[in-house]
This record gives structure tokens, C-alpha cells and sequence, in this order.
């Protein structure tokens, strides 16, 4: 076998380099010295009628007759390469290429040849007509090196935009700095500050900034000294993910033992990272730009759910609902300070959790977030294609954006689940991401615009009839105005024996039901026999979490809306007294917006 029949048969550099015993560099050395490198083909969309001239092309080794022709026929102008996202999945959906087709129409505008690389039909960004030229390749190291060397055949190369595409091309930014690939916007030196907690922990202590306590476990014995010393509960998560994927919250030891055992495989190279669990606080998103001097913050979205609720899944509001302006105000200067500490160019969003008026970082991604396309339909900003011009290397002032000025509107997302295609989900929302969608929901009141957001998530919310309460204990005093409140709506409430006595103890008239476990009948024949029309349930540690797994499931199979925080809860009754004050309205974008976007 020769070489080019080798890589034609699909083994990549890596595999070859674990099957021979050498590294992989020694491997693609070798290859490049015998000339074996990729051709790339146009995709035929004529079937072979008559020649295609298509703009997008994929990879082979494979040839005809004698030698493949390469038919890619780079041309000579400026050239910028935009990395997508590859496959759709939890975590890393369509949101990371709405920012990679935003970035393409912005940067044609501009002038320069667009060339973006992706692997996803079922994009935007692999459309005909979206860039200049699309190249159907994996997002490998290997595949995308090959094409940008094809491509650095002719013509000028200024540059790669891994920012946008989510995880999967961001961890292509070192390979791509070590074979003196021009990076656009944020150096991979910042990114990896970013990425990297021990590195991450210095800038926010030198900038004053709080995080909540945490550290880094290479071991399980590390895991459960950093537990014991930070105190339970902790939240827990492999490094280097998207999407909260294998985050949990662990409530004790045994969890913990279970959780290094089951979850995660631990090492030097994939260490764990451990975070004090913030009880009871909120959590709110900032997107921003940054040309390196100038900082615009683009939207500060304050979640409905607390922290510890994955970003992804939580809905949210902008402007923020309830946070005062001196928390808003903070918000902003702390991200203008770890914009211009870590030399942003392009976009950056920051995870912020808020404790008793505290402010706490969770985490800095200076990238496009899953959050981008909800604040340009927000605020009427193009942030996507703004973030691209400036990575480019315009500056901020020459789009003459305002952040000072206040939104005559609210927005609020929601997140969209899937949990009716699998019967054995829990639908109890936590660190780990489930939504495999949102919408959104505009009106000039907080109210009215959760509720649009409800109906955009396909959720009913009902007018009258019995409202099941079920709550945890550290959620007790808290459920009693929103049963006030739904009472006062004209709701009948039913509740378990804690839930019930506590909100019996305030003079609001509730019916007390049996758990599961207390004998029928109990709360889930009551759901199923349609007697309850709306459920808040919250549930705290492990046993708790398994004993309410039944209401949460006839919740979903019976079409009840069913909120499993108190923060929901509250937005939840708010939207139903918007309701029963008069139907929902619908106006025009421009209506909201100044301009189009």
C-alpha cells in the first residue's frame, strides 16, 4: 500500500501516528515531503449532466485516472476562513451558526472572499449562497490545515475566525498558532487564560474580581479534599466542554464517590473542576464586543431560573427584571475590565452569579455564546456582524453604537425541550444541558412578554383551575405569595402536607394531598385524572429529586405546565394576571426597533 492509498482508505495523521508508534507531527512530515496531500472536488449538484461550478468542495485522496486534479482553483484576493461548528448537538446548535452566517454576509459586505468550513447539511452556513466558497470538511486539525495550505496557494490568507463556531473550532486555535495560521480577533493565548482555571484565577485576582471558591482535582483523592475544604454542596464538571456536558451537583461524599467514578475519567490531561455551589442566587448573562480598546455591552439578560440552572436551559430577560441598577451598573464594569484584561477582539460573553448582592464570575468565554442571536433580536443590534467587521480590524467607534440608551421594550427567551421524544428524562432542570431549541417573546412588559415566550415554547398556561404546589423546604417560605397570588387569580390550591401547612399557617385556603409514597389517592392520580391545571414542584438532593420524578412525568404526559423553580413560579403567576388583564397583543418588529437589523 502506498501512502496516498493509506489516507484514501480514511486513516488520519493521528491514527496512523498510535498504529506506527511515532507523533503525529513526525507523521505529517513525512506525508507532506511524498507530496501526499488532499485534493478537493467540487460537489457535483448536475449528476454528471454537464460540468458544475459550484462554490463548495470536499476533500479526497482518491483518484480516477492517475493523479487527482484538484479542482478548489484558490483566487488572489483577501481571503478570511470562518470555522462553523460542525454537528448540530446539545450544547452546540444552530445559535453558533446563525454567528458564522452573520460573519460571512457581514465580511462579503466588506469585501473580502469568504470561505467558510464546515461538515453540517443541515446549516445555514454550508447554503450555496452563504459564502464565496464552502469547503465540506470535518473540523479537524489535520483537514482544516490541508485546505487553508490549498487556499494559501493564491491570494492573501488574513486570517482564521474560530470564535464563532462554538467549542469544537475554538480547540482548533493552538494547532492553528503553531502552524503560524493567522488567528482574527482574540489571541489563543487569551482564549486559553480563559479556558484555563488556575490561569483564569490570577487575572480575576488581580482585576479584584469575586469567584466563588473552587479548585482543580487530577485525581478522585483530590476530588474530595477540594469537596471537603470547599464544603458541600459543589458543582462539578470536566474541563474544556460545552454545554454542561457530565456537570452535576453534588450534594455529598457517596455522590461525589459515584460521580469520579461513573461520570468523568480523570487525569492529568482532563482534570475535574469544583465550584461551591451559590445556594439561592441568580444568574445573569453579558455579551459584549471588544476591539481591544473600546468595549460595547450589547445585552445584560438576567435568567428567571437560579444558578446552577445550565445558562442554555434557563429563560431570561432583557433588560434584567429585578436586578437594581447598581448590580446592572457593576455588571458592565466588570466585564469592560476582563474585556480589556484579556485584549478581546470580537466577542466575549460572561456567566455571572448574584448572592445577596454580591457578585460572583463563573465563568469568561471570549467567543460568539449560544446567547448572541437572542440579544441582536433583542436590541435590533447586529452583534454577530459587528463582531466580525471589528475582528477584522475595524474599530468600534466607526458603527457608532450606544449602550446607555434604554430599551422601550422587554424580551424574554425560553428554552424549547425535548423531552416528550424520551419517556426516561427527568424534565428537572440543572448544570447539564437539555434544550434542543427557543423562542422569544417581545412586549413592553415582563409579563406579557414571558408569557409570548410560553406560547412560543408550546406551554399553555391556564387561566383557572387547581394549582399543585410541591415545594422544598428551603423553598417554603418563598411559595407562599405566588399561592397568594394564584389564589387571588381565583386558583384553587392543592399542596402536599409541608408545602400545605405553610401556606395554611398564612390564611391563604389550600386542600392538602398525599405524596406518592403517603397512599392513595395522591397528587399524581390527581394529575392524571385531570384535576390540576398548573404544578410547581421544587426538589433539593437526591432522594427528593427520585420521589418527585412521577409528578414531573404525568406533568409532561398530561400537558400540564409544570415550573420547577420558585423563580419561574413567580414570573409564571405575573404572566397569568397579564393574561386575565387582556389577551396578548402582536406588533411589528419596527415597531420596536428603529431600524431594521
Amino acid at each position: 500500500f502506498s501512502l496516498r492509498r493509506i489516507k484514501a482508505l480514511g486513516f488520519t495523521d493521528k491514527r496512523l501516528a498510535e498504529l506506527t508508534g511515532r507523533s503525529e507531527t513526525a507523521i505529517t512530515d513525512t506525508r507532506l515531503k511524498l507530496g501526499v496531500t488532499p485534493v478537493y472536488k467540487r460537489i457535483d449538484t448536475c449528476a454528471g449532466e454537464f460540468a458544475s461550478a459550484t462554490s463548495y468542495m470536499y476533500g479526497t485522496y482518491e483518484g480516477s485516472f492517475g493523479e487527482p486534479v484538484c479542482e478548489a482553483n484558490p483566487t488572489a484576493r483577501n481571503k478570511i476562513i470562518i470555522l462553523g461548528g460542525g454537528p448540530n448537538r446539545i450544547g452546540q446548535g444552530i445559535e453558533f451558526d446563525y454567528c458564522c452566517v452573520h460573519a460571512a454576509y457581514a465580511l462579503r459586505e466588506a469585501g473580502y472572499e469568504t470561505i467558510m468550513v464546515n461538515c453540517n447539511p443541515e446549516t445555514v452556513s454550508t447554503d450555496y449562497d452563504t459564502s464565496d466558497r464552502l469547503y465540506f470538511e470535518p473540523l479537524f486539525a489535520e483537514d482544516v490545515l490541508s485546505l487553508i495550505r490549498r487556499e494559501q496557494e493564491n491570494g492573501t490568507l488574513l486570517g482564521c475566525i474560530v470564535q464563532y463556531g462554538g467549542q469544537t473550532p475554538l480547540k482548533l486555535s493552538q494547532a492553528l498558532e503553531s502552524a503560524d495560521i493567522p488567528i482574527l480577533g482574540t489571541s489563543a493565548d487569551a482564549i486559553d487564560i480563559a479556558e484555563d482555571r488556575e490561569r483564569f484565577q490570577v487575572l480575576l485576582q488581580k482585576l479584584g474580581l469575586r469567584q466563588p471558591e473552587n479548585g482543580i482535582a487530577r485525581s478522585a483523592e483530590q476530588a474530595e479534599a477540594i469537596a471537603e475544604r470547599i464544603g458541600y454542596p459543589i458543582i462539578i464538571r470536566p474541563s474544556y466542554v460545552l454545554g454542561g456536558r457530565a456537570m452535576e451537583i453534588v450534594y455529598d461524599r457517596i455522590a461525589l464517590a459515584r460521580y469520579m467514578r461513573e461520570a468523568v475519567r480523570v487525569s492529568g490531561e482532563n482534570p475535574v473542576l469544583i465550584d461551591r455551589y451559590l445556594n439561592e442566587a441568580s444568574e445573569v448573562d453579558v455579551d459584549c464586543i471588544c476591539d481591544g480598546e473600546t468595549v460595547y455591552v450589547a445585552g445584560v439578560m438576567e435568567h428567571i431560573e437560579e444558578a446552577g440552572i445550565h445558562s442554555g436551559d434557563s429563560a431570561c430577560s432583557i433588560p434584567p427584571y429585578s436586578l437594581s441598577p447598581a448590580i446592572v451598573a457593576e455588571l458592565r464594569a466588570e466585564t469592560v475590565a476582563m474585556a480589556k484584561a484579556l485584549n478581546v477582539v470580537g466577542l466575549m460573553n460572561v456567566q455571572y452569579a448574584i448572592q445577596n448582592d454580591l457578585i460572583y464570575v463563573l465563568e469568561v468565554n471570549p467567543r460568539a455564546s449560544r446567547t448572541v442571536p437572542f440579544v441582536a433580536k433583542a436590541t435590533g443590534v447586529a452583534v454577530a456582524k459587528i463582531g466580525a467587521r471589528v475582528m477584522a480590524g475595524e474599530k468600534l467607534a466607526s458603527f457608532k453604537l450606544d449602550d446607555s440608551v434604554a430599551l422601550r421594550h422587554v424580551a424574554v427567551k425560553e428554552a424549547v425541550f425535548p423531552f416528550a421524544r424520551f419517556p426516561n428524562v427527568d424534565t428537572l432542570l440543572g448544570p447539564e444541558m437539555k434544550s434542543t431549541g427557543e423562542v422569544m417573546g417581545l412586549d413592553t412588559s415582563f409579563a406579557r412578554a414571558f408569557a409570548k415566550a410560553q406560547a412560543g415554547a408550546g406551554v399553555t398556561l391556564p387561566l383557572s383551575g387547581t394549582a399543585f404546589l410541591s415545594v422544598k423546604e428551603s423553598d417554603k417560605a418563598a411559595i407562599v405569595p405566588v399561592a397568594r397570588r394564584l389564589a387571588d387569580l381565583g386558583f384553587t390550591i392543592m399542596a402536599t402536607s409541608g408545602t400545605a401547612k405553610q401556606i395554611s399557617a398564612a390564611g391563604i385556603p389550600v386542600k392538602r394531598v398525599n405524596k406518592v409514597l403517603e397512599g392513595r389517592p395522591h397528587c399524581v392520580d390527581a394529575i392524571r385524572s385531570g384535576d390540576v391545571q398548573l404544578i410547581i414542584n421544587t426538589a433539593h438532593g437526591a432522594q427528593s429529586v427520585t420521589d418527585s420524578f412521577d409528578i414531573r412525568r404525568s406533568a409532561l404526559n398530561h400537558g400540564v405546565p409544570n415550573f420547577t423553580t420558585i423563580a419561574a413560579a413567580r414570573a409564571t403567576a405575573h404572566a397569568i394576571a397579564a393574561l386575565k388583564s387582556g389577551g396578548l397583543e402582536v406588533a411589528p418588529l419596527q415597531s420596536y426597533f428603529p431600524q431594521p437589523f
